[in-house]
């Protein structure tokens, strides 16, 4: 810590300089300090402990938990310095879990989480990330309300309505669905500045067709995961009016054929029509230059036309839009295995295609960088405001540490 301690001062200077008051600009430096520090547990008493002579636990309980500073004002300068210094291709949004062993957490429900691959009791968190290949920062964070928190919901559960106000939950902060909190974080970032063109997600909001068509709304290209079961036309499938019979509204454009499954379509194009792509070097041993081996596997890239009564409606009855669907279909493996619908340009090369769809890996590296080294998971504190704190302040940290490793390495990309 000792030999970037300067640095440090210096990002945090510049990251807390908002801050009205001296104390919450010094503790602000204190807390991401702390979360630097070797240690296995990143909550204040352990983090105090280590701090020496910066070890005032209740000033830094208290800065985390109840001093009344915006997080997204830090938010909006970190996303600032690491577009500069990241300079993203695509903005990836996704959700992480927090398990819980109580009850008395903001928002803390039995849902599912892929942290755990099940539902469990604990907390989800929406999170955006700027992102290249070589490096990526979370610059935005909400935690989700499931409607059981909600008191205008009908599956309002009144033990955690109760909660709400011990848990300093916004009067006016109901449940929203997490697609739509990872719109309204994108439109945040936009207007601080922050303008990629390329989203990036997994099929836990690919599959939400409201999410895909507000990033149209919105001009946004996306490359999305999709489950196998979405369904589509071909390409070039055409849609056709029935004639008139006189009787009743006029005939609607419609498609004569039933649209099929992704996966149909794939498995109709074939085996044939799928093509080696490598995208990016892994995390095992290789004869490359990096001495990585590259990531290698098989893809299916079809010209699509997405199906769906919401799709339809957007359109107006006019031809639906064409996209591309791709589908991984490893050698050795009987069907495709995995699958995303994207809204590149149709002349794009394969490669490009599959290493975008493939961004999301580096939101999965911050999660476990954020978790096992800068205890994103590690806040003990109850209320609202505390855990979007804590989560600002881990995200300003795990910057920190990508600043530190481009400067080192500027071609460093992190392996995962």
């Amino acid at each position: 810590m000792a030999e970037v301690r300067e640095d440090l001062e210096a990002f945090t200077a510049e990251l807390f300089d908002g801050f009205f008051r001296a104390d919450q600009r010094r503790w602000g430096q204190v807390y991401v300090r702390g979360l630097l520090l070797d240690g296995r547990r990143k909550s204040v008493e352990p983090m105090a402990a280590r701090l020496g002579e910066d070890g005032n636990r209740q000033a830094l309980a208290h800065f985390v938990t109840t001093s009344p500073w915006n997080p997204a004002h830090v938010q909006a300068r970190l996303a600032w310095k690491m577009q500069d210094a990241i300079r993203p291709e695509a903005l990836i949004v996704d959700d992480t879990g927090f398990l819980k062993d109580g009850d008395a957490s903001a928002c803390v429900s039995r849902q599912y989480t892929g942290t755990a691959g099940k539902v469990t009791n604990c907390q989800v968190g929406v999170s955006l990330h700027l992102a290249h290949d070589r490096a990526s920062a979370a610059i935005g964070w909400r935690l989700f309300l499931a409607a059981s928190w909600d008191p205008d919901s009908a599956q309002a559960d009144p033990a955690k309505v109760a909660r709400r106000k011990r848990c300093g939950i916004p009067a006016e902060s109901g449940h929203v669905e997490e697609w739509q909190l990872a719109l309204d974080m994108i439109d945040e970032a936009r207007s601080w500045g922050i303008d990629v063109p390329l989203v990036v997600a997994d099929a836990g909001y690919g599959d939400a067709t409201a999410f895909r068509l507000g990033l149209e709304e919105r001009k946004l290209t996306y490359a999305v995961g999709i489950s196998s079961r979405l369904t589509a036309h071909p390409a070039h499938a055409q849609p056709v009016t029935p004639p008139y019979q006189g009787i009743g509204r006029p005939p609607v454009v419609t498609y004569p054929d039933q649209p099929m499954t992704v996966k149909e379509l794939v498995i109709q194009a074939g085996r044939q029509a799928a093509r080696p792509v490598s995208w990016r070097e892994g995390s095992q041993p290789g004869k490359g230059r990096s001495g990585f081996k590259r990531m290698y596997s098989r893809f299916v890239a079809l010209r699509i036309r997405p199906a769906g009564r919401e799709i339809r409606q957007a359109t107006k009855g006019a031809e639906l839009p064409e996209r591309w669907l791709l589908a991984e279909w490893p050698t050795g493996e009987s069907e495709p295995v995995q699958f995303w619908l994207s809204s590149l340009p149709s002349g794009i090369p394969l490669a490009t295609l599959v290493r975008l769809a493939k961004l999301r890996w580096r939101i999965e590296h911050d999660y476990r960088e954020m978790k096992q080294a800068l205890g994103l998971a590690h806040f003990e504190g109850r209320t609202w405001a505390g855990w979007h704190h804590h989560v600002t302040l881990v995200s300003a940290a795990h910057a920190f540490c990508t600043l530190q490793r481009l400067a080192r390495d500027p071609k460093d990309t992190a392996q995962d």
